[in-house]
């Protein structure tokens, strides 16, 4: 007897947690409720004014707009959802990329400001600007005439550039100036008899025929005078 009334207690009790379960989950269920209709509330004058611009905006496009357009763009947009996806995975690795530019961007323009300074210590800039100094003299002193003229002679000019800075030429030169800058001694003068036997020199002989060997190569350039 004692067993049964102590199984009676335990139902009891069990049917007392399921029935207590029960009530909660039944106001768990009513206040869900409750915030659905107020939500509810909340939202049906802001529908209701949604509703109410869309079809003031569609009246006004009325002539223009019929529902399977809209239809025909939905379909498009559902059906290019993937590619839309894709355009987004692009504009945002675009935009790594930028960061990634804008950084380097940074590093590029710090190591240029660095390299500008270093030429500017070096003198560069200050070479620059007397060489456009040297250049707006040039432009000055000759006309379209002279440059012109020295378009057609420049390769000329060239030539003979390069022949006068070949390694011969201008040692001649050095040791031609070097001569020339040497002061003779004023308390003797060279005699006719020294200067005849400086002739039997075969150094000055050798002189002597590039100095003949010029004259006649001078001689034979064109005479510009008698042109005018």
């Amino acid at each position: 007897m004692d067993n049964d009334v102590a199984l009676l207690h335990q139902k009891i009790d069990r049917l007392s947690m399921q029935v207590a379960f029960l009530s909660e989950q039944a106001k768990i269920q009513q206040r869900r409720q409750q915030e659905f209709d107020e939500l509810k509330q909340d939202m049906i004058p802001i529908a209701n004014h949604l509703i109410k611009l869309t079809i003031d905006e569609l009246a006004e496009i009325d002539p223009e707009f019929e529902i399977e357009d809209l239809i025909f763009l939905l379909k498009r947009v559902l059906r290019n959802v993937p590619l839309i996806l894709t355009m987004f995975d692009r504009f945002e690795a675009i935009m790594g990329i930028t960061d990634e530019v804008e950084l380097l961007g940074k590093q590029v323009f710090s190591t240029a400001v660095e390299r500008l300074d270093q030429l500017e210590r070096d003198g560069y800039f200050g070479f620059a600007r007397e060489g456009w100094g040297i250049l707006e003299r040039v432009v000055t002193e000759f006309s379209d005439e002279d440059v012109k003229a020295l378009g057609e002679n420049v390769v000329t000019i060239l030539t003979t550039v390069r022949n006068m800075t070949q390694p011969e030429i201008m040692a001649m030169a050095n040791n031609a100036i070097g001569a020339i800058q040497e002061v003779p001694s004023e308390t003797k003068t060279p005699s006719v008899l020294s200067l005849l036997r400086e002739i039997s020199n075969p150094k000055t002989r050798r002189g002597m025929a590039r100095m003949i060997n010029l004259l006649q190569v001078l001689d034979e350039q064109p005479d510009n005078s008698n042109t005018n």
